[in-house]
């Protein structure tokens, strides 16, 4: 079967590549770029994208699957189609699901779930058995299975031992170890600590958690030379201990979640549970902090921290929900409009962050939109405007801050594994 995707701009950062031109896509390969005969289109099904951009898909490596264990929140499909929905061809999902991914089973199983979903989900496998910080987990076996990094996300790797033992591990395998970084000590509050938090009466955790840990993980990656990922980075001095890190040459990387660059505390006032999130939404000062970081390349890229909850979950006493938020469906239109739209990112870097850089981070091959490669790609368009609808997601759970906000920036269609979806499904190309 072909197809053709007719009037966007091709933008691939890693060519140089932005240029309106057709692609004529021939049972799932890029077959050709441009100057397509009236055959081409005349054998093929037409697809008119005009105004839009053509980019090498998008890939989340920050998302929580719930699945197995939580299939009530979301499931391996679920999740995958509304991947689909925010514009993203590929995941990475993370361990703590119940059981943890800490067996090459899990590994297999979540492959397999989704073998046929045009999203591809590439497993995170725990670092620690039960993710309790006590004992390595199989880290040879889980990468075997197809694990690309390993975590105890929502939790920090609990000793600065362990830690080592893990990045010397993943070396063999040149992963990272991504880091939910927050000192438990200080952990177990509703929200950042300060004047706010006062005034509301909430118990509270210092930006100082996140920092303390920020800076164990990179002296401990510079010390036995390991590969350390800073997940959902959140503070001020967070940001300039990587910064500082990178020009010590130091293997680190990290993601920003769109919520970190977009919300500050004072959106807790109304104790909407919402925005009740782990890192917590922090001040104007960090996330000023955070845009800058984006900005100059100390964060690599950016990532949801999907985070399902049920409604019941996230309906009760602020300090007793759940944190965390939906995030695959509106992380486009979020960066979209407090960042290229403000001008602190162009277009192209905004795909560099949300489509090359966190693939080589997991060391999975970036696609790239040229003849004779496999067409993975997203379609989406800059300027449309659109009102996000909680009722119309994708996914099993709906607990979103962002309901009725106008966003700029939405996603059209990917192709990916020989599909497209689209806003009328799934379609075999």
């Amino acid at each position: 079967m072909q197809i053709v995707i007719k009037g966007t701009t091709l933008l691939d950062p890693q060519q140089k590549l932005n240029h309106k031109a057709d692609l004529l896509i021939v049972d799932g390969i890029i077959n050709k770029v441009g100057n397509l005969s009236k055959d081409d289109y005349r054998h093929s099904t037409v697809y008119e994208f005009d105004g839009k951009y053509s980019v090498p898909g998008f890939f989340d490596m920050h998302v929580h699957l719930r699945e197995p264990g939580r299939e009530d929140k979301e499931t391996i499909i679920t999740g995958s189609n509304a991947a689909a929905a925010g514009g993203f061809t590929g995941i990475a999902c993370m361990p703590n699901t119940s059981p943890a991914i800490e067996s090459a089973e899990v590994v297999r199983f979540i492959k397999e779930k989704c073998s046929l979903h045009p999203v591809e989900v590439y497993p995170v496998g725990a670092v620690t058995a039960e993710r309790k910080g006590e004992a390595l987990a199989p880290m040879h076996e889980l990468f075997e299975a197809g694990a690309v990094a390993f975590s105890d996300d929502g939790t920090a790797v609990k000793s600065s031992g362990i830690l080592r033992l893990a990045m010397e591990y993943a070396k063999m395998f040149n992963a990272p170890v991504i880091e939910h970084c927050e000192d438990p000590s200080m952990a177990g509050g509703a929200m950042n600590e300060g004047y706010t938090s006062t005034t509301l009466g909430l118990p509270a955790i210092p930006s100082i958690a996140e920092d303390i840990i920020v800076m164990r993980d990179i002296m401990v990656a510079e010390y036995v030379k390991g590969k350390v990922h800073i997940a959902h980075i959140s503070t001020k001095n967070a940001v300039e201990l990587v910064r500082q890190a990178k020009k010590k040459g130091i293997d680190i990387t990290a993601e920003a979640a769109p919520h970190h660059f977009t919300l500050t505390e004072e959106y807790l006032k109304d104790f909407d549970t919402n925005y009740k999130m782990n890192p917590p939404l922090r001040t104007k000062e960090d996330v000023e902090a955070v845009i800058e970081g984006l900005k100059d390349g100390t964060i690599d890229c950016i990532a949801s921290d999907h985070a399902p909850h049920a409604i019941e979950e996230k309906e009760m006493e602020f300090v007793y929900a759940p944190n965390g938020i939906v995030g695959l469906e509106t992380t486009l239109g979020l960066a979209v409009t407090e960042l290229v739209e403000k001008k602190h990112l162009t277009l192209s870097q905004l795909v560099e962050k949300l489509a090359v850089n966190p693939r080589k981070i997991l060391n999975i091959p970036v696609p790239s939109i040229k003849e004779g490669e496999a067409a993975n790609i997203t379609v989406f368009d800059s300027k449309e405007t659109w009102t996000v609808d909680i009722s119309k997601f994708k996914s099993k759970s709906k607990n979103s801050p962002f309901n009725g906000v106008k966003l700029t920036g939405k996603p059209f269609a990917v192709i990916n594994k020989s599909k497209l979806y689209s806003d009328e499904g799934f379609v075999n190309i």
